[in-house]
């Protein structure tokens, strides 16, 4: 992942979290002077403002209850310094956006289940964050608990949604790609949503590993939905636009408190929430293709954490234990962060591609 020289980056991730917010409050700017019925700016900026004061407040709660992140050991050494900065951040920042994003239309009935699909997934995410602190180590639930909890969840969540007949396009079960395509899944849809959740919300968490990493680009994807479900014709659809740029803003707000040198991290907590939060809008708008383009930061994360476990395994030297690796260390952020380059440049570069995934996003609207 490298750029021309004379790219004009910033310097650090000050400087380009302030960049990243001015981008993403002209795209909305743009969108509401420009698309009828977009209402985009007002969620962003009310829920950044209130996410940014609600963390700046809990930072000092967090250290006085201990909640302080535990490093695997197996990580880059230069992480260790990381230990004892408070996380389960999630729960500061994801009620700001499940609330203003309900407030805006709180008469459509979508927006009841989005909402509590991803406050569902917060506190699934929070007696993860909670166990792992207990025990002092850095994992919580057992890997099978996490996921049958996960996978309860979303099915609620699909029963809901088909009850409402809110998933899908025309027909229910069809898939809407470019160029007017349509891949007519019917009763497929279902297997899919869970897969979609399952794999979406791992892959948030997954990316959660460098400061301000998942903050951003979670920040720039939400944004990218909400524009696209405002760009798709027959009025868009504004609830589910001001809802995903609700979210946009909640996490602005607390990437303010989560660049590098990180002062708290989102833990689990709003990691999960995040993925759980993309896939819901994307089922209940026919947004899985955007999601898919616009996420490819999330979706190369887990396809580094998979291929490199694959290859390890198939590989694998009976006598020795040994198996070949293809990165250096996975997830992807890490591979580049071992291979020289500094964090905050690491994080910077991530955005960036996020930021272009969604313009291309933007040009293959369904």
């Amino acid at each position: 992942m490298r750029f021309p020289v004379a790219f004009p980056w910033p310097s650090n991730s000050r400087q380009a979290a302030v960049v990243l917010g001015f981008l993403l409050l002209a795209a909305c700017l743009l969108s509401d002077g420009l698309v009828a019925n977009s209402l985009l700016t007002l969620p962003l900026v009310v829920a950044a403002a209130i996410s940014w004061a609600v963390t700046r407040w809990g930072v000092p709660k967090l250290r006085e209850l201990k909640l302080g992140q535990v490093i695997r050991e197996e990580g880059p050494k230069a992480h260790q310094s990381k230990a004892g900065t408070p996380t389960m951040g999630g729960l500061l920042a994801v009620p700001v956006g499940v609330l203003v994003g309900g407030l805006i239309t709180p008469s459509d009935p979508r927006l009841l289940a989005v909402g509590a699909i991803t406050l569902a997934y917060m506190a699934i995410g929070a007696v993860d964050d909670w166990r792992s602190l207990t025990k002092q180590t850095n994992t919580g639930l057992t890997p099978k608990g996490k996921l049958l909890l996960q996978a309860g969840a979303a099915l609620v969540f699909l029963i809901w949604a088909a009850a409402g007949g809110w998933m899908g396009g025309p027909e229910a079960g069809d898939v809407a790609l470019p160029l007017g395509w349509v891949l007519p899944l019917g009763l497929l849809i279902w297997p899919l949503g869970m897969f979609v959740f399952l794999a979406e919300s791992n892959a948030t968490n997954l990316t959660d590993g460098l400061d301000g990493l998942a903050a951003g680009c979670g920040a720039v994807v939400f944004t990218g939905l909400g524009l696209q479900l405002m760009l798709r014709g027959n009025l868009g659809d504004p609830p589910l636009a001001a809802f995903c740029l609700a979210m946009a803003g909640c996490w602005l707000g607390f990437l303010i408190h989560n660049r590098h040198p990180a002062q708290l991290f989102m833990g689990d907590t709003g990691s999960l929430a995040m993925g759980a939060s993309l896939s819901a809008v994307a089922l209940l708008s026919n947004s899985l293709w955007p999601l898919l383009v616009m996420g490819g930061v999330f979706l190369a994360e887990s396809l580094s954490v998979i291929v490199q476990v694959w290859v390890f395994k198939a590989t694998k030297n009976p006598a020795t234990g040994q198996g070949r690796r293809i990165l250096r260390m996975a997830p992807l952020h890490h591979h580049f962060e071992l291979g020289g380059l500094g964090e905050e440049q690491v994080v910077i570069r991530f955005w960036t591609a996020s930021l272009l995934l969604v313009g291309v996003g933007l040009l293959l609207l369904p």
